[in-house]
């Protein structure tokens, strides 16, 4: 038999044993397991509706099951959408589901930000950051902040579109009011982004573009994207180019403020005026004589606060308001309750305004339970485990946890699950309903639930009296909205609206 005859045959026997090997090895497969390619070629095939064909797919095998991807990629997942099992991970076992230097690889643009980071580097994070949100005088800054934001730039924008009768992308109106709004309450100074002539500015495109990068990276095999990366092509190549152009804007704003904090009195050092995070940041160590917090780490501080105070924040916004624009009654309640409280006229509401808001901080929590910014969250064992389920977890298993699906889910939230009903989350005295977060996980949960949890609320409620008691939103007709490819749930071709007057 010839030489090539042999190759032939011993490939092809190796190739029937390692494909047995994995179905054998593979117990609850998700979808159809097919040599060479694994599991991927339907993801990819329905990459453009990712997270629905990921929630059908969990309801045809339960709630957890195991992606396989290509043979020798590492590709391989548990997927699961079972709040006791994520209640399990997150909070029971927390110590031994980690993020993992595999998440650090992938997210290498965050940095060692606390979204990146575990152990004691994530735990320094969290107690830092903790102790600023809580801060009295920061709470009232970022306050200010967002009220003369939303009256002088987000409603005479929306009033100047309102006058010329154009249509508008409220998606696009949304990602330059939480950008300047981040600027602003993070590094102390605002980019405008929003105004009436809707200029493009170059770093809030390239952060944007840093994460449909990061999802590139999730759905494509390390090696293809190590590649790309090392030659400097496609995806990769617009990522580096991103993160460039992020990095110069930040360290520029690094660098300014370090010139400015080093002419400052020891009165002036005392002011309650400068409070924005990368101040607060600065000063604290520069009162205490010590270097600790280094540009690299106010960065990467910068960085995550990014993600989760701008893109989080467009993202629920937005789908609110479709939510919200074609549901009528539900607007309606959201007024009533809106008037009930304050009367006829209405301008931008405080924080403790908006506490008293419960009907419509039930509306946001529908929103956030149908569409969660944060879409699937990742983890990594470090040892092997046993879930609530039943499944078996081998050590250094990746675990993705789908956000989307687990809101989908009849059993989990009843059959009504897909309908857009904000009363399931006020109690018969009127109060929120409380859900645990393991349940409903739009801002984690365990040690790791989200730090700006009451912020985003207070934030969310402020823009959306001010624009629902001056304007009606009317999405255009056959605008049909579709999730991006990215790791934050925005809408991919954007929300396209008409804004009109209220009558009073």
């Amino acid at each position: 038999m010839p030489f090539y005859e042999v190759v032939t045959v011993m490939a092809t026997l190796f190739c029937i044993i390692y494909f047995f090997y994995r179905r054998q090895c593979c117990k609850h497969p998700i979808l159809t397991d097919y040599p060479i390619l694994g599991m991927l070629p339907q993801p990819l095939f329905n990459l453009w509706r990712i997270h629905d064909f990921v929630t059908e797919a969990m309801k045809r095998i339960g709630r957890t099951g195991e992606f396989t991807g290509p043979w020798f990629t590492n590709m391989d997942y548990m997927v699961t959408c079972d709040p006791f099992n994520v209640h399990h991970m997150l909070s029971k076992n927390f110590h031994n589901y980690v993020k993992g230097p595999e998440f650090r690889e992938i997210f290498q643009a965050f940095g060692d930000g606390i979204f990146t980071a575990d152990s004691d580097t994530w735990k320094y994070n969290r107690s830092l950051f903790h102790s600023l949100f809580k801060n009295n005088t920061f709470q009232l800054f970022l306050e200010n902040t967002i009220q003369q934001k939303v009256q002088n730039c987000l409603l005479p924008v929306l009033n100047h579109v309102q006058q010329q009768g154009t249509v508008v992308d409220l998606q696009d109106v949304f990602n330059r009011f939480t950008f300047d709004n981040i600027c602003s309450i993070i590094l102390g100074h605002d980019p405008n982004c929003l105004s009436i002539d809707f200029p493009e500015v170059e770093t809030e495109k390239a952060f944007n573009e840093v994460e449909e990068s990061i999802f590139y990276r999730h759905t494509t095999p390390k090696c293809v994207w190590k590649l790309q990366k090392c030659v400097q092509i496609g995806q990769e190549k617009k990522m580096t180019q991103a993160c460039k152009t992020f990095d110069v804007f930040v360290h520029a704003c690094i660098a300014s403020k370090r010139e400015e904090l080093s002419k400052w009195t020891k009165d002036q050092m005392n002011e309650q005026t400068h409070v924005d995070l990368l101040t607060i940041l600065m000063r604290e160590h520069q009162n205490q004589q010590e270097v600790v917090h280094d540009d690299k780490f106010l960065r990467d501080a910068v960085f995550n606060l990014f993600v989760a105070g701008r893109d989080t924040i467009t993202s629920a916004l937005t789908w609110f308001f479709w939510l919200v624009a074609t549901n009528p009654l539900v607007e309606k309640k959201i007024l009533q309750e809106i008037k009930h409280n304050f009367g006829g006229k209405v301008g931008v509401l405080s924080v403790e305004d908006v506490k008293n808001l419960v009907y419509l901080h039930g509306a946001i929590c529908e929103a956030l339970r149908l569409f969660p910014p944060i879409p699937f969250e990742r983890k990594q064992a470090i040892e092997d485990d046993m879930l609530p389920s039943g499944h078996s977890v081998k050590k250094n298993t990746i675990v993705l946890l789908s956000l989307y699906a687990m809101g989908r889910f009849e059993d989990i939230w009843g059959e009504d699950c897909m309908e857009f009903k904000p009363e399931r989350w006020v109690s018969e005295r009127g109060g929120i309903v409380p859900e645990p977060s393991y349940k409903f996980m739009a801002f984690n949960a365990g040690p790791r639930t989200c730090l700006g949890k009451d912020l985003s609320f207070i934030q969310m409620k402020m823009v959306a009296t001010a624009i629902l008691c001056k304007y009606n939103v009317q999405v255009v007709e056959d605008h049909v909205p579709m999730p991006s490819l990215s790791i934050v749930l925005l809408m991919k071709d954007g929300l396209k609206v008409r804004i009109t007057k209220r009558e009073a």
